[in-house]
């Protein structure tokens, strides 16, 4: 979130057409990948010749850009023989132009890929990107990241069965969907951070009554959307069921009597005034800054904004995982960031995997720590201190309690654009909760079957 995460793109017919074109691109197949065998990978690069890569990002943000800056830059000083090429795009502009350019004739060589359904399950289906299986074992990748990890960029080969199967892509950060809060305006109205949802309606009804904005919020880009109905939700459907509808498995149902509370629970906090008048219109990037510049007591977002808040905020800035609810157990809405990915179009797959092994090496591991990211591995290894700590303390608390639950765009290929949409319609008071939960479980039960 992805990533930085999620956004509305190509769908319908243009989606189909995108993909019958991808089975007729050079070296793809749909429904195949190149494997690449651990024996015949070559992992010295200097000996493979002068070479460009060209590598599509979405790393554009202040902390973000900065440690892949420097990992390219470090990557070029190691291997002279190699240019790399990088193309950065922010999240909505990666996943509007990504599924055309890997299709191309000069399709690039590695990219970010959102790890759902409707992106990198896709290109899977399409043959448009590399089998890892073979870079796993001729680098250790297997050892360095945990099966927790990989399952998040696996698919079968036929792209149908998500979190196992083939490896397609290695992330190089964790992210967590939490609670960020300004501690002046929280010490201010005399409230300790919430750890129940209890505690919180209090917390968020004091702020009002002060005069503060509860919740600083911006829904334009619609995939905010899903992280604030997921918050809720952590608070009131069992983990399991969450993981059962988020990775499109048969046996949950999106219509039960939890999903219907946290759908009225949202709206209330809508109807109460909790979030920004004309939320529906206001960005995202302009709802985080607004909240760096001290506007919002909370904000329910990802940790991929540490650098950004924790330079804007200083001292002031805090961060918590979501309060328990009426489940009695902590869930955490979150995974990886955007796993790196091989495309199939490559002519140069070993110098990619070589680069991918790079940017999430131990090493990069701690460059990402000092640009202000969460590292998916080795972060009890970082010496942090302030917001950083709280970030670093509750991905440990999130992964060593089993407490992740996935985005819910993973569900089905289709999921990601009803969601997006019907998130803000509920939000925005044209869509009850009833009608909201049914065309969720419509959507779900057509690629899951049955309820």
């Amino acid at each position: 979130m992805t990533r930085p995460s999620r956004r509305r793109w190509l769908v319908g017919a243009g989606l189909g057409l995108v993909l019958s074109a991808a089975a007729c691109a050079p070296g793809s197949e749909s429904g195949s990948s190149t494997e690449s065998d651990a024996s015949e990978v070559a992992t010295d690069v200097a000996q493979l010749g002068e070479l460009t890569l060209t590598v599509w990002d979405q790393e554009v943000r202040g902390g973000q850009n900065r440690q892949i800056e420097a990992l390219n830059a470090a990557f070029e000083e190691q291997y002279p023989n190699v240019t790399i090429e990088r193309v950065s795009r922010s999240f909505d502009d990666l996943r509007r132009t990504l599924r055309l350019a890997i299709t191309a004739a000069d399709a690039p060589d590695v990219v970010q890929a959102n790890n759902g359904r409707s992106d990198m399950g896709a290109f899977v289906t399409a043959g448009l990107l590399r089998s890892l299986d073979g870079y796993a074992q001729a680098y250790g990748w297997t050892e360095r990241f945990p099966e927790s990890v990989r399952a998040l960029a696996s698919y079968s080969e036929d792209g149908a069965t998500f979190g196992e199967g083939i490896l397609y892509g290695i992330a190089q950060v964790g992210e967590i969907v939490g609670v960020w809060y300004n501690k002046a305006k929280l010490d201010q109205l005399g409230i300790a951070p919430p750890e129940t949802f209890d505690e919180l309606d209090a917390a968020l009804a004091a702020a009002q009554d002060a005069g503060e904005l509860p919740i600083q919020f911006g829904n334009l880009d619609q995939w905010p959307g899903i992280h604030e109905f997921g918050f809720v939700q952590n608070g009131y459907v069992p983990a399991e069921q969450i993981r059962t509808l988020g990775f499109g498995r048969a046996g949950a149902d999106w219509t039960s009597a939890d999903n219907q509370q946290a759908a009225e629970t949202l709206t209330g906090w809508v109807g109460d005034g909790y979030f920004p008048e004309g939320f529906n219109g206001l960005g995202y990037d302009k709802a985080w800054q607004q909240f760096a510049e001290g506007e919002g007591v909370f904000l329910v977002s990802g940790t991929w904004l540490l650098a950004d808040l924790d330079q804007a905020l200083g001292d002031d800035l805090g961060f918590m995982l979501p309060p328990v609810g009426e489940t009695g157990e902590l869930a955490v809405t979150g995974g990886t960031g955007l796993p790196f990915a091989i495309t199939e179009a490559t002519d140069e797959p070993d110098a990619a995997a070589a680069y991918i092994d790079f940017i999430s090496s131990p090493e990069a591991m701690q460059g990402i720590s000092e640009a202000g990211g969460l590292p998916v591995i080795e972060a009890g290894a970082q010496d942090v201190r302030g917001a950083q700590a709280e970030v670093f303390a509750a991905w440990d608390t999130a992964t060593s309690q089993d407490a992740l639950v996935p985005y819910l765009d993973y569900a089905t290929p289709t999921f990601y654009d009803t969601l997006t949409v019907q998130v803000q319609d509920l939000m925005g008071g044209e869509q009850s909760p009833d009608d909201f939960l049914a065309t969720l479980q419509e959507d779900y039960a057509d690629f899951a079957g049955g309820s």
